[in-house]
Parts: C-alpha cells; structure tokens; sequence
C-alpha cells in the first residue's frame, strides 16, 4: 500500500492549501489518520489526527487554523490548512495505522513553504 500526496507548495502569509493523501488499496481496521509535518533541524511532530471514532485533535499551533478529514469513498485524507504563517514551512507526512501489518503507513512527504 502506497499513500501518495499532493497539494503542497509556495504560499504567502495569510494564504492557504490543502493537502491531500491517497490510499493505493483499502487499509482495513484503521486506528487513526494523522498528518505530521518535520521542519528543517527539528523533529517530526504530529498537526492532526482522526480517531476511528472520529474524533479529531489538533497540536496547539495550528488549532482554528487547520482542519482534518477524510473521504472513505476516496481512501483520501485532507489537511485543509488557513491563515498560514511562516512558521508552518515543513515537509508535511502523512500517515495511517492500522491494527493490522505493517501497522503503520508514511506518505513520501509534500514541502510546505510560507513566504512572509
């Protein structure tokens, strides 16, 4: 299974994209859908996350900012991302786990840059 992204790229302040991630094949019994982003010398750290149950959680930085979603019918994932800042330049991933192996599914990474 392949999870393939697109939709990043260059965008002033203020601006806004949406990212998307699509499932090669159906991944059964998932656990949860996230997208993490990695900024230059620092550490991959998570933006959103979907439970199976639905519910969502946001790190504090993007919080009113960004949005999460997922198309079932498309085995399509959505980070809709508002009022961008600069800060939010990073390689953004996104990510699948699952209950069943491998468990655990990347997307290759798309760059985010904000230009202020």
């Amino acid at each position: 299974v392949q999870l393939v992204e697109s939709g990043g790229g260059l965008v002033q302040a203020g601006g806004s994209l949406r990212l998307s991630c699509a499932a090669s094949e159906i991944i059964f019994s998932i656990n949860a859908i996230g997208w993490y982003r990695q900024a230059p010398g620092k550490q991959r750290e998570l933006v959103a996350v979907i439970s199976s149950g639905g519910s969502t959680n946001y790190a504090d930085s993007v919080k009113g900012r960004f949005t999460i979603t997922r198309d079932n019918a498309k085995n399509t994932q959505y980070l809709q991302m508002n009022s961008l800042k600069p800060e939010d330049t990073a390689v953004y991933y996104c990510n699948i786990e699952s209950h069943i192996a491998p468990y655990v599914y990347w997307g290759q990474g798309t760059q985010v840059t904000v230009s202020s």
